[in-house]
Order: structure tokens, then sequence, then C-alpha cells
């Protein structure tokens, strides 16, 4: 599917969700409409205790993956939402009304490609000519690509199935694709309840592990709206910290709040954390890199400048 009508498509599922925003600055107490993954941001500030005296209210908006996150902030469905590499690359290949404005990396082996247990597949270079599922736009769309240029495969030369995580998990288990690249925790559960096999992840050096806190750019341009996302970002940084020093109790709160078995969860949380960086030269270097091979291998309509849809005003550490 072209992007454009990715985006298209993407938009009559946020369509829904533009009606429930909340009070603006000029008309009472500031709500502040956050995009979400099941068991992601709203989970980790409970289970750390940072929801708490926020001065302002938070409407959450739960999404299946980041692209469809990112189109809700585009539409002013969202003012905020965290995501992994590629999500911005796409909306930026789009011209969203976007920007990033914090940036965390996961330390751990991250997104996978993940084969039935009992396929012959055996190494990412035997991957040519099979059908590999992935959620379009996702990190683990970036991931698949850097694995493909790393072994020499031209997208040509796969057949990519783009599917959710629940539609993927489903086709895997059926042997409908030979192969998923996909994140946690759906690597863990596929690990672990599936019988399935990791050919390669982030440990190969084949993605950047970058997550990003992403704006709607008309939610940075209210004053109001601005502090609070300020603030909001503060706690996340907190909270990712956290989770690294508490993995016990963020794996038992991710698993009640997403239903995940607490294996699935604390085998998830065991593969690393993501902790925040600073939103330097070095990230945007590394996501121009990620944008240029999608142009090249023209999953996406043509060379972008990563640095354009970055401000850095926002962000914070946790410290």
């Amino acid at each position: 599917m072209k992007l454009p009508n990715l985006l298209a498509v993407l938009a009559v599922a946020t369509l829904a969700l533009a009606g429930c925003g909340g009070a603006s600055a000029a008309s009472g107490p500031v709500v502040l409409k956050v995009g979400d993954q099941k068991g992601g941001s709203q989970a980790l500030l409970q289970a750390a205790g940072l929801l708490d005296g926020t001065p302002y209210k938070i409407e959450w908006s739960t999404f299946t993956s980041g692209p469809p996150l990112l189109e809700a902030a585009n539409a002013g469905a969202i003012d905020i939402g965290g995501v992994g590499n590629t999500p911005p690359i796409f909306s930026a290949a789009a011209n969203a009304k976007i920007t990033v404005v914090q940036a965390g990396q996961h330390k751990g082996p991250g997104d996978a490609i993940l084969v039935p247990g009992d396929s012959p597949i055996q190494q990412p270079d035997q991957l040519k000519g099979k059908t590999i599922g992935v959620a379009q736009g996702s990190s683990a769309h970036g991931q698949l690509l850097s694995v493909l240029n790393k072994y020499g495969i031209a997208v040509s030369d796969v057949k990519i199935n783009y599917l959710q995580p629940s539609d993927a998990y489903a086709a895997f288990t059926q042997h409908r694709i030979d192969a998923w690249s996909i994140w946690d925790p759906y690597t863990s559960q596929a690990l672990l309840q599936a019988h399935a096999r990791s050919i390669v992840n982030g440990s190969s050096g084949t993605a950047n592990g970058y997550s990003f806190q992403v704006a709607a750019s008309r939610a940075l341009a209210d004053t109001a709206k601005a502090a609070a996302i300020k603030d909001y970002l503060a706690r996340i940084a907190k909270a990712q910290k956290w989770s690294d020093t508490h993995k016990d109790e963020w794996a038992a709160a991710w698993s009640k709040v997403t239903g995940l078995d607490p294996a699935v969860a604390k085998a998830s949380v065991n593969d690393g954390a993501t902790l925040p960086i600073p939103l330097d030269d070095k990230v945007i270097a590394s996501e121009q890199q990620l944008a240029d091979a999608f142009a090249t291998a023209k999953v996406i309509p043509g060379r972008l400048t990563f640095a354009n849809f970055v401000d850095k005003q926002y962000e914070s550490t946790g410290s």
C-alpha cells in the first residue's frame, strides 16, 4: 500500500478519536490527550506512581502500533504519544504536522525476526523468497529493512505482508507467513507460547533501539499544552528509569493491565528497559540513515530531513 493510501486508511480510525478531545487552555483546565499502546505509557506511569499530582488532566487513547498513533497526532486527535524509531520517519515522509520531542533507547535485544520452531530457516540470509509479516511503518519494519540490507536481500526478493500484531500472530501460528518481524511483548509471547525461534534481533547491530515521544505540532503551539507536555515528558523519563530498577513490580503491573501471561511479561521486562537519552546529533544522524534506507528502497516517497521534525527544548532525561 502506498503511503498516502495508508494514511488515508488510518485517518478513518482516528477520526472517531477526534471528538473526545478535552478543554483547551482558553476554556478551562488543560487536558493533555495522550496516545498510547496497550501496556505502554499509562501503565508505566501508574506503576511508578507518577500519575499523581499532574497539574492537568490526561485523556488516553490506545492504538495498535505507532503509525496510527502518529496519524492521530497529525489529525489533532491526540497531543503526544510514544512510538518506536520508524513511525516518525513515515509521518515525516507524509509531511505530517508532528514534532519529535524526546528520545529513549532500549537496552536489550529489542525487535526481532522470528520463525516457527519447525521452520527450515536458520539464518537471516535464508529469508530470500519468503513471506514476512510486519506492521507497516513500525520499528519492526525498520529492523526488517536493515536486516535485508545487511544480508544483501532486496525488498523485491521477499514478500512483505503488512499486518498489525494480533493479525500477524495468528498468521504466524497458522504458518501463513514464513517469518515475523516484531517487538516485545509479542516477541516474548511468541517465543514462550508459540515455540518460535529468533533468527536475528537488535543485538546484531541491525537496529538502533531508539524510541520517541512525538507531539502534535499544533499542541506545541498552545502555551499551556506545551507546558503540560514538558511536565509529562519529565514524568515519562522518571518512569522509564524506575522500570529498570523495579523489574518485578513493573512486570506484575504490565501483566495486570494487558492480560499478558505473567511469564511473558516477566520475560519481556527482563529483555531490557527503555531508558531516556539525549535527543542529540547522534540520534538524529542514525534516524536520518534509516530514513535514507527507506527512501532508497522506495518504501517512502523521496528523501526527507529528519532534523526538520525535531525540537529539543522540551526533552527531559528524568534527572
